[in-house]
């Protein structure tokens, strides 16, 4: 899920668009962001769906399923991914298998694009180069829990940096995927438009870090409820207001409690 960096914003565009979202986290000091949480995880406590990439710490199964994710229906993942881990257990073995045997065992998931930068960034890391070719790769025994490195890998933007980051390594840092905008866009920003300009995105980002729990389990709880939620609740077209964990603290939500 590669992303191309935006120039950096006006400063006084940037101060304007950021004092409504920040002022709400403010209100009530600490408040706000503690209610947030606090009602997210007690949510995802009781509703969080039994996935399989869910289970595991390993970077490598965390990367496969990030990639898989990517623009595809779960129930499609939750199909494919066992039996792509049986095929290519680790790394090593996919970084050594022919690209024919990565195509045909992605086959049927659709963007091709993203097996050809899994199997990349497997050569990459497990430091075999372009398989057969006897070219040497960079050498590096396994992923890097950095985002800032990970994303230096094939195939790999800012999300997935955090994804991996968080989901495999549980560092305390934001993992934004389109539900986690939406979510976040709705709740604080009270903003229901699909696409978001660069300082918004921004803007986003930098919400999400300093939402995001400093406890490492504590944030890989959090990156996944927030995730969930946009899947299950607070989805694009007809959000579930009226079941929302979070909606006495959304200002999308409590606008529309008003209308109703």
């Amino acid at each position: 899920m590669g992303r191309t960096s935006t120039p950096k914003p006006h400063p006084r565009t940037e101060k304007s668009s950021r004092s409504s979202p920040f002022s709400a986290l403010r209100r009530g000091g600490q408040g706000v962001r503690t209610a947030f949480t606090r009602k997210l995880l007690a949510w995802w406590a009781r509703a969080a769906r039994d996935l399989p990439w869910r289970k595991t710490r390993d970077p490598y199964r965390v990367l496969v399923s990030e990639f898989m994710l990517q623009q595809t229906q779960v129930s499609r993942v939750a199909e494919y991914y066992p039996r792509f881990l049986e095929r290519f257990p680790d790394l090593g073995t996919l970084a050594r298998a022919p690209a024919r045997a990565v195509r045909e065992a992605w086959d049927g998931l659709g963007y091709y694009a993203r097996a050809r930068n899994l199997h990349a960034l497997a050569k990459s890391v497990a430091g075999t180069g372009d398989a057969g070719k006897g070219v040497t790769g960079k050498g590096v025994a396994e992923l890097p829990n950095d985002p800032a490195e990970l994303i230096k890998l094939p195939g790999i933007g800012p999300y997935t940096a955090g994804a991996v980051a968080s989901f495999a390594y549980e560092k305390p840092v934001p993992a934004v995927d389109t539900n986690v905008a939406r979510v976040m866009r709705r709740v604080f920003l009270g903003d229901n438009r699909q696409r978001l300009s660069g300082n918004r995105q921004r803007l986003i980002w930098s919400l999400a870090a300093a939402l995001v729990p400093k406890n490492g389990k504590r944030a890989w709880k959090f990156n996944q409820a927030i995730m969930e939620l946009g899947a299950l609740v607070c989805v694009a077209r007809k959000p579930r207001c009226p079941e929302c964990p979070v909606r006495p603290v959304c200002r999308t939500g409590k606008s529309r409690r008003t209308k109703d």
